[in-house]
């Protein structure tokens, strides 16, 4: 099939069976382990960014490159990562250096890429129903406040089914542009995406009432 129009693999990619400690450990520590991640990278970006907060993000995807070795991960898995979305990392590096400096834009690189791959390897060796078991056992205490744990882990459910739909409509946009000679344009390519978005995500709303789900 043409490149684009065959679906994507999803963008955090599928389960891998093995046997590793990664493998072994628990959904809910990996949880925790992937949102003490986001935590750091958020605090150090917001208050200590520069050139060791960069060095320090670049040895954490060092260890995580390990970490997919180790537990004998598809090869290139992380790469595909980069592969998949270096538009944005590059956007992102060159507004933050227009704004900031070299600097700044290291430490957002290096810190989005860092929670890209920790997600990678939590859901590479962690099947979806044992992490969303994970959400709605862990969201239990909060019954107490109205929270209705079934819930949240059903809408984990439908982020974690939307992001290869979008990555389909991202890549069918992309050889919709390169078929009108448009490649180098960002507008034909985010303006479909985007509207088609919205439209996917009407559907499924509906869909959603029409089975009594509001």
């Amino acid at each position: 099939m043409r490149r684009g129009l065959a679906a994507p693999p999803p963008l955090l990619g599928l389960a891998e069976p093995g046997t590793s400690a990664l493998h072994r450990a628990g959904p809910g520590a990996k949880l925790l382990g992937l949102v003490l991640v986001g935590a750091v990278v958020g605090l150090v970006r917001g208050f200590a960014p520069g050139w060791p907060a960069a060095a320090g993000f670049t040895a954490l995807l060092a260890l995580l490159a390990l970490a997919a070795r180790s537990a004998r991960l598809r090869p290139g898995l992380l790469r595909a990562q980069v592969r998949r979305t270096w538009w944005l990392l590059l956007a992102l590096a060159a507004l933050q250096w227009w704004l900031a400096g070299p600097a700044l834009a290291a430490t957002v690189v290096t810190g989005l890429l860092g929670c890209l791959w920790a997600a990678t390897l939590v859901t590479a060796t962690t099947p979806v129903p044992d992490l969303l078991e994970a959400v709605v056992r862990a969201l239990g205490p909060s019954r107490r406040v109205g929270v209705d744990p079934e819930r949240v882990g059903f809408a984990f459910t439908l982020t974690l089914t939307s992001i290869p739909v979008v990555g389909r409509l991202l890549a069918e946009s992309r050889e919709a542009a390169a078929a009108r000679g448009l490649s180098g344009d960002p507008r034909a390519l985010l303006v479909p995406t985007v509207v088609r978005t919205v439209a996917h995500a009407e559907r499924l709303g509906e869909a959603l009432a029409a089975r009594g789900l509001d």
